[in-house]
């Protein structure tokens, strides 16, 4: 039978959902205490008002099916480590060049040992950042383990894949990366050979005794050139050219000869469990939920949730909240043996104390025991100033600049304050392309609300009296001021570039680093067509987008890495724009004397066309050590005084006009030119 509902409701009564099972449809009823306010189409019962009101009122169970599977795979995977030996483990890296396929490799390799499953939707698994995926560059160091299984004697294997980033701006942390390693991939592009940041990375993982297995990539490419990819990599590298894997990444093809190659040329970890503890930060991050993730390479002994960490350099000391391994997302474990790469999550706030390098011991397990070797502090640079466009949105967006450098502890971060622009930030980078990326997140999330200044490198300033001093801020460069009389030497920092060009450019190439102040070292011919060059260049001709025309010299064809080669005494001076005999502290510069007159010339014809005329003439300078190198002159608005006069009124007519220039005398004597931060702006944009 069924159950009919009221026609009429009244205001107050509340009305309840309920499927009823004979019509198949949702009827609405009153609640039972509103019934007295209901006239009822059908004779009702207490019996009939008690059974549906408790069939409404029956809570659906949660399914706990996804929760069982879940523990279950962890349980399994767990069990699965633990009959693992450590002779079984091999951790190893991919080195490459910018765009040889590193990541797609990446993702080919996880797909093989089944960590995700085959599809078009892995591109760039291991890369998180946006930035990453579409620069088609790795800037953060990650990791993932992988399970093997040899089909001919059964056994399992734990790969650690360590995806560094291929740039020199990461050196440090690419170092770190491959102490966790036994070995590495070399892989070369089949069509473009060997390149810079290849032979960079080779030498840096071959003076740390890490195992190389070449690779060579792209073979399904139309331009591929695979004997003359092998023969480049004997050459260059004396690795056996019969060692050498042909594979295409992008298509899969001989992808699956690597592992067993990986399992028998790279030796496992060495590593005893059960010894203290010793585990090197490769990396961290900062998870809005949990705080600071690190991601350890575990040398000795093992961690497990709820052991208290110690570091080595910093002394302070943590809680172990949770540990696992990438899987290739974050898989929480019991614990972690020697041998394995995991990440740590300590309880830890501030992302400064997570040192790349530094090496965590068991508290009260730490006696005797040395810090593992390589730990470094990170040197910023290249420094860049920046300063909110409208100066009441500071405080805001203060908070949103120190939520930015959170994952990048490499960036340091300053408050500064400019006569020009007010309350703004002095950031410092590891490198130019560190800076480029970091300015392209700036941009791409606040546009127009934030002006960049241009980027400058540290100087060093020697004393008379001995002392020495880094300057990363034009405006504390000696200029004008008695600081100048004091200085025994000025000295900027130098890099030792490696550029691979094809022979046809070398000409152009040289050129173009010979105008930028630049040393020739050493220059060799390879096999396939290229040059290997080398010089010596000033970081600050670096950082003016040296690598842009370098591309643009070699119609893309060239590449460039380099290393820090020390300071170097150098006849450096500070620039100064003035603008009617007032610096502005936000456009000074430091640069060589030889490029003072080009640029001062440039910046005062640059710095005009921003500037509104006023009703006195405003006069645009360059200046250095106080004195005038380029001048340009916005001439003053005036009003006709003489329109009513009578031509032949000569006398009055040049009274008028005495008066007029008596005025605006004394209007350039007491007047102040306000510039607006737009005109800033518009200017440091148009230099970029």
């Amino acid at each position: 039978m069924c159950v009919g509902v009221c026609s009429r409701v009244r205001l107050g009564c509340k009305i309840l959902p309920l499927r009823i099972n004979h019509t198949r449809h949702l009827k609405m009823i009153p609640k039972p205490t509103g019934l007295t306010k209901c006239r009822l189409i059908r004779n009702w019962t207490t019996c009939h008002f008690k059974n549906i009101y408790r069939h409404n009122q029956t809570k659906i169970q949660p399914d706990n099916t996804q929760y069982l599977d879940k523990e279950a795979r962890l349980k399994s995977i767990e069990e699965r480590i633990s009959k693992i030996p450590l002779s079984n483990f091999r951790n190893f890296s991919i080195v490459a060049h910018v765009d040889h396929g590193k990541s797609t490799l990446s993702d080919r390799l996880l797909e093989l040992t089944g960590v995700i499953k085959p599809g078009d939707a892995n591109k760039q698994v291991l890369d998180k950042l946006d930035v990453e995926r579409e620069r088609g560059i790795t800037v953060k160091a990650q990791t993932c383990s992988m399970f093997y299984q040899d089909p001919h004697t059964k056994e399992d294997y734990l790969l650690h894949l360590v995806d560094t980033p291929g740039h020199v701006d990461f050196r440090a942390e690419v170092s770190r990366s491959y102490a966790s390693c036994g070995g590495a991939l070399l892989l070369v592009d089949a069509s473009q050979g060997v390149q810079a940041q290849t032979v960079a990375n080779f030498y840096l993982a071959y003076s740390m005794g890490l195992k190389l297995i070449p690779v060579i990539n792209k073979i399904d490419m139309a331009a591929a050139d695979i004997p003359r990819a092998v023969e480049q990599v004997e050459s260059t590298f004396e690795l056996d050219p019969k060692d050498c894997l042909p594979v295409s990444a992008k298509t899969g093809l001989n992808v699956e000869t690597i592992i067993p190659k990986i399992i028998t040329d790279i030796p496992p970890p060495t590593g005893d469990p059960d010894s203290p503890l010793k585990a090197l930060l490769v990396d961290s991050w900062h998870d809005p939920y949990v705080g600071v993730v690190m991601l350890v390479f575990v040398v000795d002994g093992h961690i497990k949730k709820g052991m208290k960490l110690l570091s080595a350099h910093t002394s302070r000391k943590y809680d172990v909240k949770e540990v696992g391994i990438m899987y290739p997302d974050k898989t929480p474990m019991s614990k972690v043996l020697a041998g394995q790469v995991a990440y740590v999550i300590p309880g830890m706030r501030d992302p400064r104390e997570a040192m790349i390098g530094d090496t965590f011991y068991q508290n009260g397990h730490h006696a005797g025991l040395e810090p593992l070797p390589g730990f470094e502090e990170p040197k910023p640079m290249v420094f860049v100033g920046a300063y909110p466009a409208d100066g009441g949105e500071f405080k805001v967006m203060n908070d949103h600049m120190e939520n930015l450098v959170l994952n990048d502890r490499s960036v340091t971060l300053e408050k500064e304050t400019s006569n020009a622009l007010g309350l703004g930030w002095r950031l410092g980078f590891l490198g130019s392309l560190h800076a480029s990326v970091f300015k392209e997140r700036l941009e791409k999330e606040y546009g127009a609300k934030i002006i960049l200044t241009a980027p400058t490198v540290p100087y060093k300033i020697v004393n008379l009296d001995g002392t020495s001093k880094i300057v990363t801020n034009p405006d504390e460069f000696p200029g004008a001021d008695g600081k100048f009389n004091q200085v025994e030497m000025f000295m900027e920092p130098f890099v030792e570039a490696i550029m691979t060009i094809p022979d046809e450019y070398i000409g152009t190439v040289m050129s173009l680093c010979d105008n930028n102040r630049g040393v020739r070292k050493d220059m060799e011919y390879l096999t396939t067509g290229q040059v290997l060059l080398k010089y010596e260049l000033p970081m600050a001709q670096l950082v003016e987008d040296f690598f842009g025309k370098l591309k643009g010299a070699t119609k893309g064809y060239a590449s460039l890495d380099y290393e820090d080669a020390g300071y170097q005494k150098s006849d450096i001076v500070k620039m100064e724009l003035c603008v009617n005999g007032i610096p502005q502290d936000a456009l000074s510069q430091v640069m060589h004397r030889s490029q003072v007159a080009t640029r001062a010339r440039e910046g005062v014809i640059k710095f005009r066309e921003y500037l509104k005329s006023q009703l006195f003439e405003v006069a645009v300078q360059a200046k250095v050590n106080n004195k005038v190198v380029a001048r340009e002159t916005i001439k003053a608005r005036r009003k006709d005084v003489t329109q009513r006069l009578h031509a032949a009124d000569i006398s009055r007519r040049k009274k008028l006009l005495e008066k007029q220039k008596e005025g605006k005398k004394a209007m350039k004597a007491t007047g102040r030119v306000n510039i607006g931060h737009d005109a800033f702006q518009s200017f440091l944009r148009r230099n970029d």
